[in-house]
Formats: C-alpha cells, structure tokens, sequence
C-alpha cells in the first residue's frame, strides 16, 4: 500500500530550506544574518550576531504572542543564554529550546510538521559565542 506520509502544512508554512555557516535559508529564500521567525513571518533585521549579545530586549517581540515553543539557534555550538532570559521565558510559560543553529532548524521544521505553535530565533550557522 502507497501513501503520502509527509505533514499537511498550512499554506504559506514557513520552513528551513538550507544552511551553512554563513547562511540561512527559509522557503529557499537566503539570509545572511541571524533570523526570527515569528507568526508566518521572517525577520531579517534581528540584531544579535553571537549569542553573547541577545539580551531579553531582542526577544520581546517573539514573546507578544506567545509560542508554546521558542527555538534559540546558538551558532556553531550548542550555548545557554543569561538566567535573565531563562526566567523571562519561564515567567511567560514558553518552552525555550537551545541548540546549535543547524540542529535547531532542523527541529523547527519537525514542529511546525506536527503543527505546533512554534517560534525561532536562529544565528548564523557558524557563529561562535
């Protein structure tokens, strides 16, 4: 017996198409920058370059409408941020996920397949800390 076994993705869903360490792409559109993703939309202006520099400031806008899931890329290697950030995810119920920016793409795409509401925040494959 043959069947379809790949998920049903709402048009539009927004998906890791590629990456390397200078790049990420999404929908086979490239970025060259740390990205977010966030209620079917890419950001491209995300500031942060190394996970040393995100702060709760740079998180904010991801948090309004609350995920159940945050996906946090750290770079090249998997890194925590700040307790600050740990608690400010805690305080507002979000799942918070940290891992390296290749594994955290790949995990992003597993969620949103199962329809889960998630968001990511993703640096440069190979940013280091």
């Amino acid at each position: 017996m043959k069947g379809d076994i790949s998920p049903k993705l709402a048009a539009g869903a927004l998906l890791f198409t590629g990456y390397d360490n200078d790049y990420l792409e999404v929908n086979k559109q490239r970025y060259d920058a740390a990205i977010t993703i966030h209620q079917g939309n890419v950001n491209a202006a995300w500031q942060p370059q190394r996970l040393s520099e995100v702060g709760i400031e740079n998180l904010t806008a991801l948090t309004e409408s609350a995920p159940e899931v945050l996906i946090l890329g750290t770079g090249r290697l998997t890194s925590f941020p700040t307790a600050d950030i740990l608690d400010y995810m805690a305080e507002r119920h979000i799942g918070l996920e940290c891992m390296d920016s290749r594994s955290a793409a790949r995990t992003y795409n597993i969620l949103v397949g199962e329809g889960r509401t998630v968001s990511a925040a993703i640096l440069l494959p190979g940013a280091r800390p």
